[in-house]
């Protein structure tokens, strides 16, 4: 069938729908006089008449309620699947791919997405935990966290967590043998629990601040990891002083079973943000994914 065909047919419908050439060429956004002529051509080619017009009405004839019958579930089977697509565009689906820190995604994005999740089945998450930093759009991550400190400008950044700090912590026994330590400089006489950095792949260099005062220490000890929970487990195993993240030891410090030091110079760090390439704005599944983390 030619779409001229159908296109004079879906004007045909409408006017044995409506009763009226008047009514159908105004739904449609025409003349009366383009839609007469429009049916008379569709009646030519077929060699039928299909509507018998009166000057009170019009009316289709057998051969016209025959088409009616033929066309009219074909047609709303179409506008049916059209609705469908278009509730598909709309729906929230697809994969959204985050690489993020360990501490970022326990603390943050995790408890964030985990209640949220469950009402968009077709939103699938892929946590992609890594301290370092990424590339996002070289190794095709949709998105990426980090602190506000170490943001890419030609990103979009949105706010996903408060400010936190790093605080130093050893456990009950490991002091009871040790002088607890009062400023930076003394960790250099404590074993403490290094961390390796997997993008630069040195060890983190102790950054500490007190009015105004910036320090960085290089500690020494038997042990280097690479994410804070094994951190955590080797300070209250007693193998020396950790530097990681104060929401993560808070239970432990009030339990007992760590005990902070130089408190008065831990310093806060801006917050976690989300960052991304402006092109991942418009997908319905990303949206979901920042508006759920945004603060």
């Amino acid at each position: 069938m030619k779409r001229e065909d159908l296109n004079d047919m879906l004007w045909f419908l409408a006017v044995a729908e409506e009763r009226s050439f008047t009514k159908a060429a105004a739904k449609l956004g025409t003349s009366q006089s383009t839609m007469s002529h429009t049916i008379k051509k569709l009646e030519a080619r077929m060699g039928l008449r299909l509507l018998t017009r009166t000057t009170r009405s019009v009316t289709p004839t057998d051969a016209g309620e025959r088409l009616i019958r033929s066309l009219a579930p074909r047609i709303e089977e179409l506008e049916n699947e059209i609705d469908e697509l278009m509730e598909i565009r709309d729906k929230p689906s697809g994969t959204v791919r985050i690489t993020l820190s360990d501490h970022a995604s326990e603390t943050v994005v995790w408890p964030k997405l985990r209640p949220v999740l469950r009402d968009y089945p077709d939103v699938k998450v892929e946590l992609n935990n890594d301290n370092g930093f990424r590339n996002i759009v070289e190794e095709k991550f949709d998105a990426g966290v980090r602190l506000g400190e170490s943001l890419d400008k030609d990103m979009i950044a949105v706010r996903i967590g408060p400010d936190w700090r790093l605080v130093a912590v050893g456990s009950p026994e490991y002091f009871a043998s040790r002088t607890v330590p009062v400023t930076p400089q003394d960790l250099v006489s404590h074993s403490c629990i290094n961390h390796r950095q997997s993008r630069s792949g040195g060890l983190y260099a102790w950054e500490f601040e007190k009015e105004g005062r910036e320090l960085r220490v290089r500690v020494e000890g038997q042990l280097v990891f690479n994410t804070s929970y094994a951190m955590i487990d080797a300070a209250i195993a007693s193998y020396g002083i950790a530097f990681v993240p104060e929401d993560l030891v808070k239970e432990h410090i009030v339990a007992g079973t760590l005990v902070q030091v130089l408190t008065d110079w831990s310093p806060s760090f801006a917050g976690y943000y989300l960052y991304y390439p402006s092109r991942r704005q418009n997908s319905p599944a990303f949206r979901i994914i920042v508006d759920t983390l945004r603060i």
